[in-house]
């Protein structure tokens, strides 16, 4: 078959690829601190005896959108959004700490602090834990306190500072879980210069003009792919009938 056929599927292939990025990064547009997933392609060329007229798209190292997402004013003390570059350290599902934009915060039943997602967020010393009934406020550099009513309001308990950590560039990578990590899974060092904002969260910088231009043209692409696949269908069949013996 020509070698059209599997470079138009090759195409193909890639661009649905691209389509579900694209349509992941919609579907979080809403999501606090979600950064977008980016996908980039290179060209190889295919090497033969013909003439070298012909590249494969291939996708390479995918990668996400750092830039910020707007800020909003939510006056929920347990909101939080980070200054700069800082990531919040939280617990990831596997156990190993791992990085995140998202600060809406909660307090889990059993009195830890912990994301909107049930993540454990980790301060300087580990978990942390708060008294039943108290009321939290959380200081520009991640400090923990809290106001417990059955002590009397004028007793300040700190209950911790949260680890806030400032990778340099390319010191994170994404996950499928949408939390960042160090490539080589290790722990980054608190950076006692970064600095957050409680009552503020900020949002997704998903962009969804932009997320829909780009799936009505990846869609215009796949349909490009698959008018290749034709054509190379009907030269196929007609050089058949050319070579055969009635041809």
């Amino acid at each position: 078959m020509d070698r059209l056929a599997y470079i138009a599927m090759t195409g193909a292939q890639q661009i649905l690829q691209q389509q579900a990025v694209a349509a992941n990064n919609l579907a979080q547009a809403g999501t606090p601190g979600f950064k977008a997933d980016s996908l980039a392609f290179r060209v190889v060329p295919v090497v033969g005896a013909a003439p070298g007229t012909r590249a494969y798209a291939v996708a390479t190292t995918p990668g996400a959108d750092m830039r910020p997402g707007p800020v909003e004013q939510t006056g929920r003390v347990l909101d939080v959004a980070l200054d700069g570059n800082a990531m919040l350290a939280v617990q990831s599902r596997d156990g190993l700490e791992a990085y995140t934009r998202a600060g809406r915060l909660a307090i889990s039943s059993d009195g830890e602090l912990r994301t909107h997602g049930g993540l454990t967020v980790l301060g300087e010393g580990g978990p942390i834990a708060v008294p039943e009934g108290a009321r939290l406020a959380i200081a520009r550099d991640g400090t923990v306190s809290a106001v417990v009513e059955s002590q009397g309001s004028a007793n300040v308990q700190v209950l911790g500072r949260l680890k806030l950590v400032t990778p340099g560039e390319g010191g994170v990578v994404k996950g499928a879980d949408s939390l960042f990590r160090t490539p080589g899974g290790g722990p980054l060092d608190a950076d006692d210069a970064a600095r957050l904002t409680s009552g503020a969260l900020e949002g997704s910088n998903v962009n969804t003009v932009d997320a829909m231009v780009d799936m009505i043209g990846f869609a215009r692409q796949f349909e490009m792919q698959m008018k290749l696949l034709q054509y190379a269908e009907a030269n196929d069949q007609r050089a058949s009938q050319l070579l055969s013996p009635g041809g």
